[in-house]
């Protein structure tokens, strides 16, 4: 029998351990032998749950109890869960976990320690939710050169723009419904600035690309300044506007990115709404494959994790091997990529503004008090001198290819 510890018996813990049981018989016919939870980490009480005979209150009771092979760690945030995760790899339990933040920040190290006590750590749950997206790019698209992986990553934003594309509504009125729904935190910082879909892509370019890009490195833009008036510029142009995780990797150098873009009516990206997630993956060889599902919630998310249990749990005593070393590298294509800009000006800057950028794709929705217009192609670079020379801009949206 394989033994689970569970840290953390919250949403995607307790996630965990109704997945483990109500899926017992289909989890041990994949596995070869069953697999039991027998000990939940956390700091509450929880009586008259059905599994409260199973909370501990000490880590030490899971990661130095011989019995428990596996650890699930769910419970959120950086240093408590990088010092218990330590403690279980040092002690052979190999450890799944849904934690981006951690992930992003000592993914490569841990990895390599779960290497030294022969076994894994394995993290499929810490981007796109139940979407397998971890496993395939480690595993099944092996043969190919990665040029490009496109991903709409954050449920709460894709939630947020969706209500505005097909309601016409305002940022802080959707935000405000997203917060009443649980979609949104009261402190929303960490979705609507882009700093979640950062972590996710730096954890996804960090596997393409074999060595450890820093979040912190990624060109990172929110959805605050998105109003009603780019979604009506946006259907002007038979586009929509997505919070898009990219990395692209060009002979002008890799870069990795979040920003709202438009994005084609004919592309698959644009009809993934609500809270659901989408990864594209685009290889030299293989051409464009898409990922789509439930990016975050209790049961999609928890099953992630049971994945990375069940695949632990088929290789006991063994190193799963992960492609990401642990030294830093710095992308460095981002200022020579080139895209199309839609540029939104106040309408005295029209004239200063079509000196500067030339020849321009007009788009005029009838909003005498500004100017729109599309670039053609440029240069992040040559876009950013151009635009510092005509000031403060409205809005800037980036345009998806």
């Amino acid at each position: 029998m394989i033994h689970v510890g569970v840290f953390g018996y919250g949403t995607v813990g307790s996630g965990v351990v109704e997945v483990l049981t109500k899926n017992e018989k289909v989890i041990e016919k994949n596995v070869g032998e069953k697999v039991k939870v027998k000990a939940v980490l956390d700091l509450r009480e929880f009586h008259g749950d059905p599994f409260e005979n199973l909370i501990v209150h000490d880590v030490k009771e899971i990661v130095e109890d011989e019995d428990i092979d596996v650890v699930c760690e769910t419970m959120g945030g950086v240093n408590a869960a990088y010092e218990f995760t330590k403690m279980a790899l040092s002690n052979g339990k190999s450890v799944c976990t849904s934690n981006k933040e951690l992930v992003a920040l000592h993914g490569p190290e841990l990895i390599n320690l779960a290497k030294k006590h022969n076994c894994s750590y394995k993290f499929e749950a810490s981007v796109g939710g139940g979407i397998p997206i971890i496993r395939p790019l480690q595993d099944a698209i092996t043969a190919d050169e990665i040029k490009a992986v496109i991903g709409i990553v954050n449920g709460t934003t894709n939630y947020m723009l969706t209500k505005m594309d097909k309601e016409e509504a305002d940022f802080n009125d959707v935000l405000k419904e997203a917060q009443e729904l649980g979609y949104a935190e009261l402190h929303p910082e960490a979705d609507v600035e882009g700093f979640d879909a950062a972590r996710k892509i730096a954890i996804l370019s960090s596997l393409v690309y074999g060595k450890t890009v820093n979040y912190e490195d990624v060109h990172t833009e929110g959805i605050t300044n998105i109003s009603s008036r780019d979604f009506r510029y946006a259907k002007h142009l038979g586009k929509t506007i997505k919070l898009l995780a990219k990395f692209e990797n060009r002979d002008t150098g890799s870069y990795a990115i979040v920003a709202p873009f438009f994005v084609d009516l004919e592309s698959p990206l644009s009809n993934v709404n609500d809270v659901y997630n989408a990864i594209l993956v685009r290889g030299n060889m293989l051409g464009d494959a898409m990922f789509f599902g439930k990016g975050a919630g209790k049961l999609p998310t928890a099953s992630a994790v049971c994945a990375d249990v069940v695949e632990c749990a088929k290789n006991k005593g063994k190193h799963l091997p992960c492609n990401w070393e642990d030294e830093s590298v710095k992308l460095d294509g981002f200022d020579n990529s080139v895209k199309n800009f839609f540029v939104r000006v106040k309408a005295e800057d029209r004239e200063l503004t079509e000196e500067i950028f030339g020849e321009v794709e007009k788009v005029n929705e009838g909003f005498f008090d500004e100017f729109a217009f599309v670039t053609k192609e440029m240069t992040e670079a040559d876009f950013a001198s151009k635009k510092a020379l005509i000031g403060p801009c409205i809005n800037v949206i980036r345009l998806q290819k």
